[in-house]
């Protein structure tokens, strides 16, 4: 087909949404038109006094609220934003084509001594005035781009600290900390943006992996520490499906003045006394590697507690030489901030053989319910489930129940018969696609993609990998990312936004050949999975003309009440005007990277889809309000704060590789004219 003849054709189902509406066109596309919930999310009191009274950490607070009151931009005058103040970072200057391949800029800046503080790229740590974007100091973490990088080149942000036994004047008595991809924390002090060299080894602590890399990025550290007490918490990002005896998954605390090592926690279970080493056929437990913590982790300073969101057991897609449901893998694990001590785990996949690792930061949240507040953690999920638990025991505060999965697993596999589900909260996302349910905007390739499903296992979500092909939806990429969630606690309303993406799985049996491989990355099409029967390939399912094939929008934001669980509204976000020929803004949805933040006067704030906008939301309809255009992709969760009488939102544009997004080095911020 010609671009021409593609053009008239986007043309053509442009005219038609827009004359007919989305609904009305789906229909006459043959589309399911479930994704369209429209409520209102109803006021229940005021916000609790300790909440949304700043942005100190990548999460608004320590427990990932993502709320503000700042109230001054609001539903009628958010039309009248515009762009307040402009910084560029310089990050991508003389970079190689390599590391520009593999970067993303995903950071949410933090308010703390009168800066707004974030890390680049390439970790890069800058300090800029937050009335005008005036650079006050920077601090080069001189990460290595050359040779082969990592997963990515991205830091979702740096953390605040500040000693309560030092005068305000001493330096280093207010700290940040940021960790590298090269798998260093380091220490800086906060106003001045100098290494903190009491800290470790002048200002920083190598963290080794616990065995010998394939190349330099295989382990490293994307997320924002945790801080609790005068403790500083950090997971890992390790490369997945390059071999079963990989490196290990470990969470490691340090003293935040010394840098001394207080406690580390593996989430595979090798203490035999451990019980849920039980998980774990004979003494599998030993052989496997990674359940590491990747994203966010979120603290109760008054409980003393940590909540880390564990990934899944190596290799991703075969599990047959480490057969249970392998705890604390794919897990909400509550840990004693001062000793690592197991308070309580929940998981929310049993055996993992699909990639569905938590992606996002456990929510502390307070709901408000029989006329008391409640304390739970909510965690979203690539599943598109989601799963609320009591905060000071882990068992369910909304009914969670097992549910028979599909069976029949490769050659060697165990299965678990079953996997948990919520009860009262249906998928935010489908999990299910039938040949007559693919799309297309021409009857050849939309039998071009119902050809493709027809070929593939599909018997719903944990239809396990098989040497046939497995459809895989939600894909790896989510349902729920890294973005998490935000929560606004006067209406008990969970926001959170997801990807509605298919992806295949096909597993081949090993010839030999496969283990020369030495470099693997998320993102690729073929892992080797050593020391596994199998190797793997999978892919997004597109259609000829590179559209997805399942039905869209292709992404969705959604309110959730977290005192029922019900879904209040869900709406599509994203159009194609960045992705279509002529720049076409089909309001088809698009997958997305990047979270919500609230504000105290009703508006969610969201860039994270692949055109490239910030949009504004009314959090108690989900309409879209507002957009403003970006001078790159918003792949990054933004922030907002009021700062000498005026309230901003501001938001790093700088692309993703892995989505295409256009890169840049932009920190955009919005406010209200004079």
């Amino acid at each position: 087909m010609t671009r021409r003849r593609l053009i008239l054709l986007l043309l053509c189902l442009f005219i038609a949404i827009s004359f007919l509406g989305g609904s009305a066109i789906w229909s006459v596309l043959g589309l399911a038109d479930d994704l369209d919930i429209d409520g209102t999310a109803e006021t229940v009191r005021a916000a609790p006094d300790h909440l949304g009274n700043g942005w100190d950490a990548y999460g608004g607070d320590g427990f990932g609220n993502r709320y503000s009151r700042a109230a001054d931009i609001t539903p009628d005058n958010v039309q009248d934003l515009e762009v307040a103040w402009s910084f560029q970072t310089g990050a991508l200057e003389g970079r190689s084509e390599a590391a520009l391949r593999r970067a993303a800029f995903e950071t949410t800046p933090i308010l703390v001594e009168d800066s707004l503080v974030f890390c680049t790229q390439f970790h890069e740590v800058i300090a800029l005035d937050p009335a005008t974007g005036a650079e006050k100091w920077r601090y080069d973490a001189a990460v290595p781009t050359d040779g082969k990088p990592a997963n990515q080149f991205t830091c979702r942000g740096v953390s605040y600290w500040k000693d309560s036994k030092q005068a305000a004047a001493t330096p280093c008595s207010t700290r940040i900390l940021m960790g590298t991809v090269d798998s260093r924390l380091i220490a800086l002090d906060a106003k001045t943006g100098r290494k903190c060299t009491g800290f470790g080894e002048e200002g920083e602590v190598h963290i080794k992996s616990s065995v010998p890399l394939r190349w330099p990025g295989e382990f490293q550290i994307t997320s924002a520490p945790a801080i609790i007490g005068d403790t500083v918490v950090t997971g890992s990002a390790i490369g997945d499906n390059l071999r079963t005896r990989a490196p290990l998954g470990t969470v490691h605390a340090f003293d935040i003045r010394t840098g001394r090592l207080k406690w580390t926690f593996d989430p595979i279970p090798r203490d035999v006394d451990d019980p849920a080493r039980a998980s774990w056929a004979g003494n599998s437990a030993d052989e496997a590697g990674h359940a590491n913590v990747w994203s966010t982790i979120a603290v109760d300073e008054e409980r003393g507690l940590v909540f880390l969101p564990t990934s899944s057991a190596s290799p991703d897609y075969y599990g047959g030489d480490r057969v249970g449901d392998n705890l604390y893998a794919n897990s909400v694990v509550a840990l004693n901030g001062e000793t690592g001590e197991v308070a309580w785990h929940f998981q929310t996949v049993h055996h993992d053989l699909w990639d569905y690792d938590l992606p996002a930061q456990p929510g502390l949240f307070e709901v408000w319910r029989d006329s008391k507040a409640h304390d739970v953690v909510a965690q979203v999920t690539k599943t598109g489930l989601v799963f609320v638990l009591d905060r000071d025991t882990g068992k369910p505060f909304l009914p969670i129940e097992e549910r028979p999965v599909p069976q029949g697993g490769a050659e060697g596999e165990t299965l678990s018969p079953t996997q948990p589900f919520p009860v009262n909260t249906p998928p935010v996302v489908p999990s299910r696609l039938d040949p007559a349910d693919a799309f297309g905007i021409t009857l050849w390739d939309k039998m071009a993609c119902a050809g493709q499903i027809r070929a593939l296992r599909k018997e719903g979500l944990f239809t396990p990998p098989s040497e046939q092909g497995t459809l895989a939806y939600p894909f790896t990429g989510g349902g729920a990312n890294w973005g998490s969630t935000a929560y606004d606690p006067t209406r008990n309303l969970l926001v959170v936004n997801m990807s509605n993406i298919a992806s295949f799985v096909r597993l081949t049996k090993q010839t030999g050949m496969e283990n020369q491989a030495d470099s693997i990355t998320d993102g690729a099409e073929f892992a080797p999975m050593e020391d596994a029967p199998y190797t793997m390939q999978r892919g997004p399912l597109l259609s000829p003309l590179g559209l997805p094939c399942v039905p869209p929008p292709w992404g969705v934001i959604a309110g959730v009440d977290l005192s029922s669980g019900e879904i209040v509204w869900r709406k599509t976000i994203g159009t194609t005007q960045d992705l279509a020929p002529g720049g076409l803004a089909l309001p088809l949805g698009t997958p997305n990277f990047g979270g919500p933040v609230i504000t105290g006067s009703g508006l969610v704030f969201i860039g994270a889809a692949m055109d490239n906008y910030l949009r504004a939301f009314d959090v108690e309809t989900g309409a879209e309000l507002w957009k403003g255009r970006l001078p790159a992709g918003g792949q990054a969760t933004p922030m907002t704060y009021e700062y000498g009488g005026k309230q901003y939102v501001v938001i790093a544009a700088g692309g993703h590789s892995s989505s295409g997004t256009k890169q840049g080095d932009h920190i955009i911020a919005y406010a209200l004219p004079d």
